[in-house]
């Protein structure tokens, strides 16, 4: 079996990255204040805001995640991609400046203030034991993945405490602010590289028209089974069990709901803006950024069917569980296609670019492992420290942020390795969002457009949910009711977000109680508000006009869509 050792060139170019980030990390972050050490001092100006979103986002996982979807003929994994893009035009319109106004550090203080305590107890709970096992884990387990390769004889173990490590290195000091400036620079690495990897891709393979005869000269010999634009479609057939499109109709927009307008870690940026105007901007922009995602990472996970299907892939030393069940070294990348990513690096790029593009995956998994660090640690500090004791001052709790991040990367780095146990690290993720995401999706939706929505409806609709997430659980991890738990993951939750919306709306009215008229004119909406918003911009430029700016984000989304569709 050969093997993937790196040149000195690439070696020194990863290792000076990594204490460059560190150093530069620390020295631009703040921790005078709690809002300085959490929200950045809100000061952020729209382009970091934008880049910073993007970069959070795209982390090593998805990296590993789009390209081998890819390569299983799954392209229409991209439509988590640009979904992204109009659900930040629906979060940048209606849900963003009641955010921004309420001047509150995370979002399940924003819960109390709609509905009560109990609402944001729980959704802190739920949401920090989502970031642990969902966004840190995956991180880890991903840059473990490209490591591992590099340095076989490492334990797994080892290489995700140390990845941990260094991302926590400069996030525990200097908090919110030393991630994003952070991100920027990381942002800027890792769409270098992508485009980088994808030049060679085409090189290598012939450009597009060479990947596209690739493909049909595959297709005659029976090497694959659908035709190019199959693969390259992004509208799939109702039974298709990657993304039936009415999975994509109903299923990705409410999962993109929660990640881009729930999640404390992704809105956490956005509350650092130094005003609406530019938190509006910055959304949109991280929306723009998603759009050539398609091109510079999930099309090369296509040429690799084309370059590396008869490729022997033992040189990657993957090991995975054989029909004996014993581990073995994997062979073909179809039995291993986590390893897409990892192929196209090594066996395409030079020396030097190989250690730049490596640099690039490690600078996505340390954004991620960042902003999701620093978000676990803000709703530890400040929606259950806090209020549990509320005499401590600023300097304790940021003292209590920074030893909350310190355990938050020991419970990630513990339950890392155990992704391996699912079928995809793409699969994992979207699994397991489903079980999370619905309930509090439904619980911002009805309580910004339904004014009678009150506490007790709140609060027990998210019961409701997360109960129903439990058995259904159990019954698919004990082959129960088949007919039920069988339903695609991108139809359970619509299908659990209209339970928790009736549940929400029946509540609140049978419990005969009216929220504080107080609370109905800071949370929610009315079309009093958007015409009063249209007179404002009478006055503002076009090109300062987020309608307009939101107008042309859709043009250019729908346009790529409606080319692959």
């Amino acid at each position: 079996m050969s093997t993937t050792g790196l040149s000195n060139i690439d070696s020194i170019i990863i290792l000076a990255y990594v204490f460059g980030i560190i150093w530069y990390g620390i020295r631009t972050g703040k921790q005078s204040d709690s809002e300085d050490y959490f929200l950045g001092g809100r000061s952020m100006t729209w382009p970091i805001v934008g880049i910073s979103l993007f970069a959070a986002n795209i982390g090593s996982n998805t990296l590993i995640g789009l390209s081998s979807s890819a390569y299983q003929g799954n392209v229409s994994v991209y439509n988590y991609e640009w979904m992204a893009a109009v659900v930040l035009v629906f979060f940048a319109l209606f849900f963003l400046p009641f955010y921004l106004r309420s001047r509150v550090y995370t979002m399940p203080e924003y819960l109390e203030r709609r509905y009560d305590h109990r609402c944001r107890y729980l959704f802190a709970v739920i949401m920090i034991i989502g970031n642990i096992i969902l966004d840190m884990a995956s991180g880890l387990y991903a840059g473990n993945l490209i490591l591992k390769i590099i340095f076989p004889e490492i334990d797994s173990w080892i290489i995700i405490a140390l990845l941990a490590a260094s991302a926590a290195a400069y996030t525990i000091p200097g908090g919110l602010s030393s991630a994003v400036h952070t991100e920027v620079v990381q942002a800027v690495l890792l769409v270098a590289g992508s485009c980088i990897l994808t030049w060679f891709c085409f090189t290598e393979v012939g450009g597009w028209d060479g990947m596209v005869s690739g493909l049909n000269a595959m297709l005659e010999t029976g090497q694959i089974q659908q035709t190019p634009d199959e693969i390259m479609s992004l509208v799939k057939p109702a039974d298709d069990p990657n993304m039936p499109w009415t999975g994509l109709l109903l299923g990705v927009p409410l999962l993109g709901f929660y990640f881009w307008v729930n999640n404390q870690f992704m809105v956490q940026r956005v509350l650092s803006a130094k005003d609406l105007n530019h938190g509006r901007w910055g959304a949109l922009f991280a929306g723009l950024l998603k759009i050539p995602v398609l091109f510079i990472m999930v099309i090369p996970g296509v040429v690799a069917i084309v370059l590396f299907s008869d490729l022997d892939v033992s040189f990657l030393g993957y090991e995975i569980t054989g029909a004996s069940g014993q581990a073995e070294v994997c062979r073909r990348l179809d039995d291993c296609p986590n390893m897409t990513y990892p192929v196209l690096i090594y066996k395409l790029l030079p020396t030097g670019i190989l250690g730049l593009v490596i640099a690039g995956i490690l600078a996505a998994m340390a954004s991620s492992i960042s902003a999701t660090l620093n978000s676990a640690s803000t709703l530890i500090t400040m929606d259950l420290v806090r209020n549990i004791n509320p005499k401590l001052d600023n300097k304790r709790l940021v003292r209590v942020g920074q030893i909350t991040t310190v355990i938050l990367v020991i419970l990630a780095a513990s339950w890392a390795p155990q992704i391996e146990k699912f079928q995809s690290l793409w699969t994992y993720l979207q699994s397991v969002l489903a079980y999370i995401a619905p309930p509090i999706a439904a619980a911002f939706i009805v309580g910004l457009f339904y004014k009678k929505a009150n506490a007790a409806g709140g609060f027990y609709s998210l019961i409701v949910g997360y109960a129903i997430s439990g058995l259904f659980l159990i019954a698919k991890l004990n082959g129960l009711a088949p007919a039920i738990t069988d339903l695609h993951f991108l139809l359970q939750v619509p299908s659990l977000l209209l339970i928790c919306v009736v549940a929400n709306i029946l509540i609140s009215n049978l419990a005969g109680q009216q929220p504080k008229q107080e609370v109905v004119n800071n949370y929610t909406w009315s079309l009093a508000i958007f015409q009063a918003e249209t007179d404002e911009l009478r006055a503002v430029p076009w090109f300062q006009n987020y309608r307009y700016l939101s107008m042309g984000l859709l043009m250019v989304t729908f346009t790529v869509v409606g080319f692959f569709w």
